[in-house]
């Protein structure tokens, strides 16, 4: 059975990513024209940390910003991204506190893990494979870790067992204190979706065989 329809298989074992969420989540629009990002400098993120911080306040202790979301503004300013167009956000933000620990989902095997430099990109990243007899084998990647706390390549990692923590800005990419989580097939892993956490528009009719929404897999 292919993803995420084994998901709903008793047999299968799927635990949170992060334990203890409570509440509602805070929802961070990043996209174009959103309040959160008028009249600030994307890059400043430390800033926008402070911004999240004030809006989720007391009442919100987690959030997400979306699979899909447009992110033309965000993005602006990094050439790679403008010059493919690749602004459609093809992983599930998990707004979290730094220093989270974050866990498997399903029974996995560590298939790379490693560190990724540069302003915007993944910094502390981990790609999990899930193989079992009940479906295809396919991957989850986790970005924006700590570099102090990456799992080594063929460790495996039981279903709810911690394997990761969030990063802080110098080790994350420069990002706000989240979790960029993507699912990949392995027809994605083999067209290079491993260093591409974004697309472009051209690109939507076959993301669902390259990198499916992620939501499934994320579970509170």
């Amino acid at each position: 059975m292919y993803y995420p329809f084994f998901l709903f298989n008793e047999r299968i074992d799927h635990r949170p990513v992060f334990s203890g969420l409570r509440g509602d989540p805070y929802v961070a629009d990043l996209s174009p024209g959103s309040p959160l990002l008028q009249g600030m400098d994307v890059r400043d993120q430390e800033g926008f940390q402070r911004l999240l911080h004030e809006k989720m306040g007391s009442t919100y202790h987690w959030g997400f910003s979306p699979y899909l979301e447009r992110r033309d503004s965000l993005l602006g300013d990094c050439p790679q991204m403008v010059a493919d167009q690749r602004f459609i956000h093809l992983g599930l933000d998990v707004i979290v506190g730094l220093g989270t620990p974050l866990h498997a989902p399903l029974d996995a095997t560590v298939a790379q893990s490693g560190y990724e430099e540069g302003e915007g990109n993944y910094g502390g990243w981990v790609l999990l494979k899930h193989a079992n007899p009940h479906f295809e084998t396919f991957y989850s990647l986790f970005g924006h870790l700590s570099k102090s706390y990456l799992p080594a390549a063929g460790q495996d990692v039981e279903a709810g067992a911690a394997f990761a923590v969030v990063g802080d800005f110098n080790e994350n990419g420069n990002w706000f204190y989240h979790t960029h989580i993507q699912t990949i097939t392995q027809k994605g892993l083999d067209r290079g979706y491993l260093s591409k956490g974004y697309c472009a528009q051209a690109d939507l009719a076959e993301m669902n065989d390259l990198c499916p929404s992620s939501i499934p897999l994320f579970k509170r």
